[in-house]
């Protein structure tokens, strides 16, 4: 792997940011309002919220990203952390960054108290599957979802 930082982003981290939460977008091929974007990073910066984000900088090069929920659980006291999403630039997969990001937010969690890391991903994700199948568990379970808006 070549020499990556992982760090938290910070306030001034959005414009390296951006195109890779667009090109996350682009790989699962949907479209989030610019204003929900918005929202979002904010809620990343914003110490009250249960929302994470940091980047994989390689030189001068955003390279990935990774974002985390901490939420609460009904089968243990301890909050469980959701990596929702994970995305490593097209031309900088393979690289092992993926493993890297999965590994930060595994230490963060372990550094919050957190019982669990769990995260989805899709069935046509093959090439990210044959990474999660090295750092983490199958549950079984499969997700049903009912959208409202």
């Amino acid at each position: 792997m070549r020499s990556v930082e992982i760090k938290a982003v910070d306030n001034n981290d959005f414009d390296i940011w951006l195109p890779l939460w667009k090109g996350f977008q682009r790989f699962y091929e949907v479209s989030i309002p610019e204003s929900v974007t918005h929202k979002t990073w904010a809620r990343f910066l914003d110490p009250v919220e249960p929302m994470y984000a940091a980047i994989a900088i390689g030189g001068e090069q955003a390279l990935g990203l990774v974002h985390s929920i901490y939420h609460r659980s009904t089968w243990t006291t301890d909050d469980y952390c959701y990596l929702q999403d994970l995305f490593v630039s097209a031309d900088a997969r393979g690289g092992g960054i993926g493993r890297a990001l999965i590994e930060h937010v595994y230490a963060d969690a372990k550094r919050r108290g957190a019982s669990r890391v769990h995260w989805l991903t899709h069935e046509f994700n093959h090439n990210a599957m044959q990474l999660y199948d090295h750092v983490a568990d199958r549950s079984g379970f499969i997700q049903y979802r009912k959208q409202f808006a």
